[in-house]
């Protein structure tokens, strides 16, 4: 693959491959297999797919090579067909245009092609179709090339139904198979089509599909992409913030005018964000104005010369030839005023950098993936609230394939909705929560959904605020320390920071490993291993007829029993020592084997293969290539630090893949993504505000009554409230039922220090988490939060675990006290916890 494939991606890769040597090693004409391929919209199904096939074709650790193999992509649009065709070639490195195929009319052969990914739209399929046909020049109608595909090689032959919950009937008629969608799952005999044998079906919204599956002959496989892993990815925008007037159609053209103003911000924001970050791809944010139907005699019931004009009186410059362009089916270029709106296919809009506005009425949401559409504007009506959710999910990925921290509003993308009062619009924040149908991003009201931007005058309290340190739990998929200090290192010697460090670090983990051979070779566990590996035990014994029944073969055994050895094949010890590749990772299994290449290379080969097999060897290795990664990224870390975002995170990404997590510095951003109530109170002193200079929050009674009961105090400047899962947060990790989970303590208060002269010397900061007895889980916060004092407790002031009596009175258990600490971290209960509050809280203030 020409691109790293995320961590989720890679999850639901590995669990397809595994799915697709079951399905595989079972599938005929008579055992048809179906594999269910379910992720959220914007997870990048196409991109994992690509993958796939790579393996399919070319052949994975634990996947053989099928190079012969037939691939077809069945989908219900020319577009899409077209759309996925480009997205494989883009993605893959080893597929090539040379065995991407469109079907056609022409298209004429016994069966498909071996080694070639066809696509095929089911408009091609109908009974009336070229392609359905015999006679005048065909020789094989296209059902019989696929019956024949099929029949010649079932495990070498791969339907995939792209956005499988289409075509599909209601359950009332699905045993009658009319749709050609369900000829392809339960076959067709008029038109000599049988049941598929081997199926993959890739959708957000799979129901209907495996619900199908089960009036089908198919035995079903299921792998789903979980929605929480493709949110934390950054593929998708956090938000989608709705602009609509209080009474609905009364100011669509001032709402266009806004919706355009929000654009040219955007376009601002990612010119400064992209030089700033000396970003190589440039983002260029479309506005894209989904307009009304028309009449007989009109392309639309909405002004197009009017909202032209609007746009431009906001933007305050004339759209240029080409910015603004239409995707309507029902006509060509369109003459508006003086400009000509040109026609273009929805698949063809992301690749035209010269596009700014697009103008539509329903075609987009399909065949349509364009990242660079942050701004929407829709002149329907609040009934069409159900398809304008539905076209909002393909705008809202990430133009970059990454959440952007430097300014929080690019990853927002905007909606403005004039024919829609509040409660319209409550039904499109409905429709949007329903991940099955759309992605997952936060939905509401833009004047719930804010950006916050740090208050003037804290640089100093972030610059101390960079001193602390936090953890990210579960952020990234935990992988081999090994694999983390070598990817380390080439990613050092790939940004020039130290070009020497890749080699250095293979030549140090061939150095280690050669340590442990030695060892495994001076205390004797070597030779029986070896011998493990290089030599086969036989045991033949002889079935011999039993006399009293001669036809009863095998009823009892001759001796003598003959045990004997034969020399192991090559072949079998060259697939042992791939699958050793696998644990060293990197490719270090043949670093090892170049570095030795002056003596016998099976000999060197049996050494990893015996290696990879000693888990006390590779916890070693894995020990000390755990403490190389700390020290490298220390060496290295305020160089890592001046890198543009986008390899910065790279690293972070590095840092964080481990099982148990890693302390590391606490950067709060620029600008955060807040959500509060349209009456939500004001509060002070908080380091964050909204472009008015307030900050507004929906506290709980006790946060609020903690928060006053802090900010009377004179030394205290700011404070945050500090929120879940947000990736900024003070994040702390805690042990329950044998899983590392995170939790966020609700508010960080900050206090002034000062010196005998008066003037500032430094600032404390805070943890104060109001604690309800009640839940479950209460000790085990309280003892993550006493090992992260006793850990980090230095780089605080207070981190307090507090409880509310009915009297209104807070009970202050001080954490960054080594006594507490230490009988905290001795309980093993709730009502333990509660025997240290009583003996242990402050009363008050």
């Amino acid at each position: 693959m020409k691109f790293e494939l995320f961590d989720f991606q890679e999850a639901a890769l590995e669990q397809l491959r595994i799915r697709v040597k079951q399905a595989r090693e079972l599938a005929s004409p008579d055992y048809p297999q179906a594999i269910s391929f379910s992720a959220p919209t914007g997870s990048g199904k196409t991109v994992m797919m690509a993958a796939l096939f790579e393996d399919i074709l070319f052949g994975a650790l634990g996947l053989e090579a099928q190079p012969d193999a037939s691939i077809l992509w069945l989908s219900d649009m020319p577009e899409l067909n077209e759309q996925t065709h480009r997205r494989i070639n883009q993605v893959s490195d080893r597929i090539g245009e040379q065995r991407l195929l469109t079907i056609d009319a022409d298209f004429d052969r016994e069966r498909l092609e071996p080694g070639v990914i066809h696509f095929i739209n089911i408009q091609k399929l109908g009974n009336d179709k070229r392609l359905t046909r015999q006679g005048d020049g065909r020789a094989y109608p296209i059902w019989s090339t696929f019956t024949n595909t099929a029949r010649l090689a079932p495990e070498r032959f791969y339907l995939v139904i792209d956005e499988a919950h289409r075509g599909m009937t209601s359950a009332r008629n699905l045993k009658e198979a009319r749709t050609l969608v369900q000829r392809f799952l339960l076959g067709h005999p008029a038109s000599g089509l049988i049941p598929m044998p081997l199926v993959i079906g890739i959708s957000a919204t799979p129901k209907r599909f495996v619900d199908l599956l089960e009036q089908a002959p198919h035995t079903q496989h299921k792998v789903t992409v979980p929605v929480a892993e493709v949110r934390a990815s950054g593929l998708l925008k956090d938000r989608v913030p709705i602009h609509h007037p209080d009474a609905a159609g009364e100011a669509e053209m001032t709402l266009l005018e806004e919706a355009a103003r929000t654009w040219q911000q955007m376009r601002h924001a990612w010119d400064a964000y992209c030089t700033a970050e000396n970003e190589p791809q440039r983002v260029w944010p479309v506005l894209v104005v989904q307009i009304e139907n028309g009449t007989d005699t009109q392309t639309s019931r909405t002004d197009l010369a009017a909202a032209i004009a609007a746009i431009e009186r906001a933007t305050g410059v004339r759209l240029r030839e080409g910015e603004a362009v239409h995707a309507l089916h029902d006509c060509g270029d369109l003459a508006i005023g003086d400009h000509n709106i040109r026609r273009v296919d929805a698949s063809r809009i992301d690749e035209n950098k010269d596009i700014g506005v697009v103008f539509f009425k329903t075609s987009l949401s399909t065949g349509w993936d364009c990242p660079r559409a942050e701004v929407m504007m829709s002149f329907r009506r609040a009934e069409d609230h159900t398809y304008i959710a539905q076209l909002l999910g393909r705008m809202v990925r990430t133009p970059l394939a990454r959440r952007i921290e430097r300014d929080a509003a690019l990853n927002d993308v905007h909606l403005f909705l004039p024919h829609f009062d509040a409660e319209a619009v409550k039904a499109v924040i409905a429709d949007l929560n329903n991940v099955e149908e759309t992605p997952p991003a936060e939905t509401g009201s833009s004047r719930e959904l804010v950006i916050l931007t740090r208050r003037p005058g804290t640089e100093a309290i972030f610059a101390a605020n960079a001193a602390l340190m936090t953890y990210r739990v579960n952020a990234v998929r935990a992988q081999s320390p090994i694999r983390r200090y070598v990817d380390l290192a080439r990613r050092l010697n790939i940004d020039d920071i130290e070009p020497s460090a890749w080699k250095q670090a293979k030549q140090q983990m061939i150095a280690w490993m050669e340590q442990e051979i030695d060892q495994l070779k001076a205390d004797g566990r070597y030779a029986k291993a070896e011998a493990a590996i290089t030599r086969v035990k036989v045991t033949t014994i002889t079935a011999e007829a039993d006399p009293d029944n001669p036809e009863m073969l095998g009823s009892g055994l001759t001796t003598p029993v003959r045990d004997y050895e034969l020399d192991a094949s090559e072949a079998d010890i060259e697939r042992q020592f791939a699958e050793a590749g696998r644990t060293f990772s990197n490719a270090l299994h043949q670093a090892y084997w170049q570095a030795h290449a002056e003596r016998d290379a099976l000999e060197v080969k049996v050494e990893a293969i015996v290696l990879s097999r000693q888990p006390q060897c590779i916890a070693d290795l894995e020990a000390k290539a755990e403490s190389a990664f700390n020290a490298l990224y220390d060496q290295h870390k305020q160089a890592i630090g001046k890198l543009p975002e986008r390899e910065r995170q790279r690293y972070n990404k590095l840092r964080r893949a481990t099982a148990k997590p890693k302390p590391e510095p606490w950067c709060l951003d620029e600008s955060i993504p807040f959500r509060r109530s349209d009456k939500a109170p004001a509060y002070d002193k908080h380091l964050y505000l909204e472009e008015d200079g307030q900050f507004r929050a929906d506290l709980g009674t006790w946060e609020h009554d903690l928060l006053e009961l802090e900010l009377t105090k004179p030394e205290v400047v700011a404070w945050l409230r500090n929120l879940d899962r947000k990736s900024w947060s003070l994040e702390i990790p805690y042990q329950t039922g044998g899983e590392i989970r995170p939790m966020f303590p609700d508010l960080v208060i900050v206090r002034q220090q000062t010196a005998a002269d008066g003037t500032v010397s430094g600032y404390l900061f805070d943890i104060l988490e109001p604690h309800d007895p009640s839940r479950g889980d209460n000790f085990e916060k309280a003892i993550g939060l006493a090992r992260f004092a006793e850990e980090h407790g230095h780089l605080f002031g207070r981190i307090e675990l507090l409880r509310k009596d009915s009297s209104g009175h807070f009970h202050r258990l001080e954490l960054n006290d080594t006594s507490i600490i230490n009988k905290i971290l001795l309980v093993t209960s709730n009502p333990q916890l509660d025997a240290v509050f009583e003996t242990c809280c402050v009363i008050g203030n």
